[in-house]
């Protein structure tokens, strides 16, 4: 009866510690069990090394993350989700985080070689976009390849 009593008790501690490392494994991963992020859609012509993950920042800040990154076959252009946090603290307080419909969205680079993130300039119109609208305004990334290439065969004019 004793070591029922024992393997039992031994049972739940394992338990707890897989609960615990699984919380951990997911906070320290930067995704959440719960979805609650806003999400809006950019259009670009070329995302040039953007990746499924990266950040979406607004004045050096991190506010949201890209999410997936399909082609529109039919214009031949990249559809990137933009999943923004919802709630951010604005000076010690919470507010709703929003996007106008003339919202810019810029890809820019980490120094010179480092991971691309999207710059979000929300815009300052009257009307709000909804909820997967999409981003019209935009900036592709800059192609260095290309534009090494231009230089080095005396293309640039």
């Amino acid at each position: 009866m004793n070591s029922k009593k024992i393997e039992f008790t031994v049972g739940i501690f394992v338990l707890a510690g897989i609960l615990a490392i699984s919380y951990l494994a997911v906070k320290i991963g930067g995704t959440s069990l719960g979805n609650n992020d806003s999400t809006i859609m950019a259009r670009f012509s070329n995302v040039g090394g953007l990746k499924e993950g990266s950040n979406v920042m607004s004045a050096g800040v991190k506010i949201g993350k890209i999410g997936k990154i399909r082609l529109d076959a039919s214009n031949m252009v990249a559809i990137v989700e933009i999943k923004l946090n919802p709630k951010l603290a604005f000076y010690g307080e919470k507010q709703e985080l929003v996007v106008y419909d003339d919202a810019r969205a810029s890809i820019k680079t980490n120094g010179l070689i480092g991971d691309k993130y999207i710059d979000l300039d929300p815009g300052s119109s009257d009307i709000l976009l909804a909820a997967n609208e999409i981003i019209v305004d935009t900036e592709s990334a800059l192609d260095i390849e290309g534009l090494i290439s231009k230089f080095a065969f005396g293309d640039i004019e």
